[in-house]
């Protein structure tokens, strides 16, 4: 027999079925709620609510798991580049060779910008941050591309588009910003060892492109790939279904990323490791200062909204800035000082009973540092790691018939009916 929640208001039973997923999740469907009783639900921040079906992403929070399309991540960091996780995200499984070979020279066929578009760089004011600029060149793309037409074909070259040159865009905002001549991109090389390039070579200096490096890039971005409906991805589902053109949907999703209790996080972790440093605060004063509700200190990193036990992500990651770091003889006191946070925090029964383990951002900030990105563009890594997944989020509302437009409600909480008072009365 199929399973139902029963709710009683004001002596009437009303009954709800639930819907189970495929990992035996389970949802109350309250779609008829409002229609049936006259209520709503409550729910701030939407921590249990569900806002859509999916088959892109399946996370556990409790036991530390996540999917792509059934994947474990720890699998796909270890044998999967980033070009062919985001074929999985975006079409649903692992591509053949000859697919996976056709979607990357598309992408490098893409992967050009239109030169006027270095005009929008030009008249941005030095101190902008590229998160911000990022946002908007995403948008002004739309001013340079035709419409998505409704046909297969279109659908991926338009997706490919926006994936190859947001890449593009990123390096060149970077060199703009620092007054180099922009590097453009090169056929002969794979999507993250084109990106590096573009981003460090110089007629002075040319970039050495390091094959682990690379590797440890792609592993970088694929554990940044998706994240179930997080706050940027809810946001690109949001704003797809009023049924807007793809950029304006990204651009509005590289907005909400911008944030430092989301995809900014990476950038506050170093700075938090980075001022402690300066002032001399060792490890013990910093957990303290985190676990005083009064004190305004947050320990950037830590904790996650789901998972309550290690981040996969996170083990991923610690092992690769190891590997990294040995790789460039880097010796790193903000790496020495996180191990110190992680190992006292991992032992205090504060953090233990909060279940406050690291999350990715926690590591991925020492690792881009390592490899040279500047902090401020530490989120935009973050924003072309994820950009697959929002793709494919976007891409799946599209395709759904039953795609609504998004229109939460609220609890009015304000003044009740007034007079209004004429200026000359108040």
């Amino acid at each position: 027999m199929d399973e139902t929640v029963k709710i009683i208001f004001q002596d009437k039973t009303y009954e709800f079925p639930v819907i189970t997923g495929t990992e035996n999740e389970k949802a109350i469907d309250i779609s008829r709620l409002r229609k049936e009783t006259g209520l709503i639900t409550l729910d701030q921040g939407f921590p249990n609510t569900g806002s859509c079906t999916s088959s892109i992403t399946y996370m556990n929070g409790e036991k530390g798991i996540l999917r792509y399309r059934g994947i474990p991540i720890e699998q796909l960091a270890k044998y999967s580049s980033f070009v062919e996780t985001s074929y999985l995200l975006i079409h649903g499984r692992l591509p053949m060779s000859h697919e996976l070979r056709a979607f990357s020279v598309l992408l490098n066929d893409q992967s050009l910008v239109h030169e006027d578009l270095q005009f929008f760089f030009q008249n941005f004011p030095r101190a902008s941050h590229p998160m911000g600029i990022l946002s908007s060149m995403v948008t002004a793309l739309r001013s340079f591309y035709p419409e998505l037409q409704d046909i297969e074909e279109e659908i991926d070259r338009t997706v490919t588009r926006l994936l190859s040159k947001v890449r593009t865009l990123a390096a060149m905002s970077y060199k703009i910003s620092r007054g180099h001549k922009v590097v453009y991109p090169r056929p002969d090389l794979s999507y993250c060892a084109n990106f590096l390039n573009m981003m460090f070579d110089s007629p002075v200096k040319p970039y050495e492109i390091d094959p682990e490096i690379v590797q440890a890039l792609n592993a970088f971005w694929v554990l940044h790939a998706d994240h179930e409906q997080n706050c940027s991805t809810s946001t690109v589902r949001m704003v797809g279904s009023g049924r807007v053109n793809l950029y304006a949907s990204i651009s509005a999703g590289i907005a909400a990323l911008w944030g430092p209790l989301h995809g900014g996080a990476n950038q506050a972790v170093i700075e938090m490791l980075e001022q402690a440093g300066r002032k001399g605060n060792n490890v013990k004063t910093l957990v303290e200062r985190a676990k005083d509700k009064n004190d305004p200190f947050r320990l950037m990193g830590f904790g996650h909204r789901v998972y309550k036990t290690y981040d996969p992500r996170a083990k991923i990651m610690k092992e690769m800035v190891h590997r990294v770091l040995a790789k460039l003889s880097i010796n790193d006191p903000l790496l020495d000082l996180a191990l110190a946070l992680e190992e006292t925090a991992l032992n205090d029964p504060y953090f233990i009973e909060y279940h406050l383990y690291p999350n990715v951002d926690f590591y991925s900030g020492i690792f881009l540092k390592a490899v040279g990105i500047p902090t401020n563009m530490f989120t935009v890594m973050f924003a072309i790691g994820r950009l697959p997944g929002w793709i494919a989020h976007w891409k799946e509302g599209f395709d759904d018939p039953n795609w609504k437009l998004s229109r939460p409600r609220q609890i009015y909480t304000g003044p009740s009916e007034n007079r209004y008072i004429p200026i000359e009365e108040r």
